[in-house]
């Protein structure tokens, strides 16, 4: 999807920053920039990871002198200083995304880089006066807790107007640690008038990675459907998606367009299930063993999920629920038109095997 050609920017003006260079959705986001002719500051945890930060060396010799690189520790205070000097837009994508399963101790892998980062974040932009707009990028994880939540919503409809109130750091910590990110932001910006904040709250996102590792949650969730772990059956689980190349033109958008302001649902309408994933590969994979044929009865969900770090109530609050979604705030505002999830999912898995084979 293109944003207004009429709002290009040219490289002679103010740089933007973007926090987590390195990340499934920074490093799409940083390279969108540079298509439309931004001039890019971009913070990564650290400039000698040379796997890592490959993939934005490329695309800074592809667009000379318009991208530079910062180290950067989401604890670390004053740690953003140096990369938001004179810029004018800061896209704070930098946070962790794991999967229940992924988590361990819900306070440190995910509460504090993401509260603590935003944190002295806000605190970098409130000392660099030529910052004007932040565009936060959130997770629809902080207008739910769990898919139930969504039930009570009107018309069981997930909605922009509605914030995370059930999660905890104890459970669904990945949701809480959002929810009081994307709040304490939301002060900040209250408390003052210099500045504007936008944020997007995307769902699953998925697509094409740029580079060659990531921790994301959502890399993790389909390598898991890929590598075969469902292959005895496809469990009722569904997903609000997002393409992350539509996901970066949202964000330019968001900073673009004076008019863009509050909460933005970055999701197509319709949630997708893993066994709609699995069609969709075995489509154009119809030999592959490690793809499920058919989808797996709730009971040994509930009677095997302990074993992969999925508690009862996690499970009774997500199995087989499913839910409408309404973006059409990102539609009509901010100009998105949503890649079929279909492409989304098979570029994302042509990525994968890619990466794989390399």
């Amino acid at each position: 999807m293109d944003v207004d050609a009429d709002s290009t920017q040219g490289a002679d003006g103010d740089p933007v920053l973007v926090t987590g260079g390195t990340g499934f959705v920074g490093s799409h986001l940083v390279r969108a920039l540079l298509e439309r002719g931004y001039r890019v500051h971009a913070t990564v945890r650290s400039l000698r990871d040379a796997a890592k930060v490959r993939p934005l060396r490329e695309m800074a010799d592809g667009f000379p002198g318009r991208l530079e690189l910062f180290e950067a520790d989401l604890l670390v205070a004053g740690s953003f200083d140096a990369a938001m000097d004179g810029c004018r837009v800061v896209f704070h994508v930098a946070s962790p995304f794991l999967m229940p399963e992924q988590i361990k101790d819900g306070l440190k892998d995910v509460v504090e880089p993401a509260l603590t980062g935003t944190r002295n974040v806000l605190a970098g932009i409130e000392r660099t006066l030529t910052v004007e707009r932040l565009v936060f990028t959130s997770t629809v994880g902080a207008i739910f807790g769990d898919y139930a939540d969504v039930l009570d919503m009107d018309g069981r409809t997930l909605s922009e107007r509605y914030v995370n109130t059930t999660s905890t750091v104890e459970n669904n910590p990945y949701h809480y640690a959002k929810t009081a990110a994307e709040q304490t932001a939301w002060e900040a910006e209250r408390a003052q008038d210099r500045w504007r904040m936008v944020s997007v709250n995307p769902g699953l996102v998925l697509g094409p990675s740029l580079t060659p590792a990531s921790a994301s949650g959502s890399l993790f969730l389909v390598d898991e459907l890929f590598k075969g772990f469902f292959c005895y059956g496809a469990p009722d689980f569904s997903f609000t998606v997002v393409d992350v190349r539509d996901v970066a033109a949202a964000h330019i958008a968001a900073a673009e367009k004076p008019g863009a302001h509050g909460r933005y649902i970055l999701a197509r309408p319709e949630m997708v299930s893993f066994r709609e994933m699995a069609r969709a590969l075995l489509a154009v994979r119809p030999r592959d063993p490690r793809l499920p044929r058919w989808g797996l009865p709730h009971w040994p969900v509930r009677l095997l999920g302990p074993a992969f770090g999925l508690t009862q109530d996690y499970i009774r609050k997500h199995l087989g629920i499913r839910f409408a979604v309404d973006n059409r705030r990102s539609t009509e505002e901010l100009g998105i038109t949503y890649r079929p999830w279909q492409e989304t999912l098979l570029d994302h898995h042509h990525a994968w095997t890619t990466r794989r084979a390399a």
